[in-house]
Parts: structure tokens; C-alpha cells; sequence
């Protein structure tokens, strides 16, 4: 198990280096217009435990998410390299300024920052995930997500989707390879239980 996460460890690491080389600037956001413009988001993201009609899972919290992250993650439905028929078509017709400014409104006054506070024991293939989310599933960057919080049920379809190639990102399809059920599920619990995102009110 060791060398498998510091395999998977030193992998993660280049491309996290390669990736902030090539990050693009973005645009600052507007959350009052951003409030405004998802009116449509909280038909699914604003309810609490709210499910994905098929496959069934939880529809993911975004309340005090990096706003780039959520920029990048609309950027990746456009380009089609996450599968969701309804975020795709939606995505499709933002434009970047509409992306950070919902952005913006989800992240709330502040991005959810890190207690210093690890709730429970990490899996021991968790501790590649740190390197990125943080101990206690705080994205580290603002282009990395946060998983604190976060329903586990989703993390889990996530990860099966990098594993799958059916979401498409170099860092977590190479990562999320190595993993098992097990892995999977493991990691998902440890971060679900973590103490962070909520679901966001129409404010």
C-alpha cells in the first residue's frame, strides 16, 4: 500500500506542476449578479440531500466551494469532459463572465477554509489526496476542490467517473486508477464526514 501512494503521490505532484504552469487568469466574479443568474442551479443545488434522478446519487453542495474551481468544473461540462446531459447543455450557454459570477455566488463571502481539525483516522490511501484537499479536505488552491463536507455518495460516483475515463482529468484519472471499490469508498466516507460545505440558500 505504501508504495502505491507514494507512486501515485509522485505522479500527482508533476501534474499538479504542470497544471498550475499552464492556469489561465479568471475573471473576477459578480455574486449579486451570480445570485441572480442561478435562479435555475438551486433547482437541484439548493435542496438539501437532494438526489440525481439516474444514476441516483446526491447532487453535490457548493456552498462555500473555490469559486475557480467551479469555473473550471462548468468549463469541463462544456468541453464535454464531465458526463451530465443537463450541466453540459447548461454550460454551454454561459458565457466566462456568467461562469464566475455564479462562481462567486456560491463561494459566498469566503471560500470554506481548513479548521486544522481532521475528523476521525484517514484511510492510508487518503494521504495522496492531501496533497491537493488538504488534511481535512480543504482544496489547497482554489483550483482544487473541496471535499469537506462534501456527501460521500458523491465523491464516490466522482472518483468512479475518473476511474471509468468517463470524467476526464490527467491529475485524477491517473490517481483514481490505482483505487479500489474499497479505496473509494473509504476515501469518500473519510472526507464526507469532515467538517465544510453546505448547501447553499437562495439569498
Amino acid at each position: 500500500m505504501a508504495s502505491k501512494v507514494a507512486a501515485i503521490g509522485l505522479t500527482a505532484a508533476a501534474l499538479t506542476v504542470a497544471l498550475l504552469l499552464s492556469a489561465q487568469a479568471r475573471a473576477e466574479g459578480d455574486p449579486e449578479r451570480g445570485r441572480k443568474l442561478a435562479y435555475t442551479c438551486h433547482g437541484c443545488h439548493g435542496i438539501p440531500d437532494y438526489k440525481n434522478a439516474y444514476p441516483m446519487y446526491s447532487v453535490p453542495k457548493l456552498g462555500g466551494q473555490h469559486a475557480q474551481y467551479i469555473v473550471a468544473a462548468l468549463n469541463e461540462y462544456e468541453a464535454k469532459a464531465r458526463w451530465h446531459p443537463t450541466m453540459q447543455g447548461l454550460a454551454s450557454t454561459m458565457t466566462a463572465q456568467d461562469k464566475a459570477d455564479i462562481a462567486a455566488f456560491f463561494e459566498g463571502d469566503a471560500a470554506v477554509e481548513s479548521s486544522g481539525e481532521v475528523v476521525g483516522t484517514p484511510p492510508d490511501v487518503a494521504q495522496t489526496c492531501v496533497a491537493c484537499h488538504g488534511p481535512d479536505g480543504v482544496g489547497i488552491l482554489p483550483e482544487y476542490p473541496t471535499l469537506a463536507g462534501q456527501h460521500g455518495d458523491y465523491i464516490s460516483k466522482a472518483l468512479h467517473d475518473y476511474r471509468s475515463g468517463e470524467r476526464q482529468n490527467a491529475i485524477m484519472n491517473g490517481f483514481a486508477t490505482q483505487l479500489s471499490d474499497a479505496d473509494i469508498e473509504a476515501v469518500a466516507a473519510h472526507f464526507a464526514r469532515q467538517k465544510g460545505l453546505y448547501t447553499p440558500s437562495k439569498r
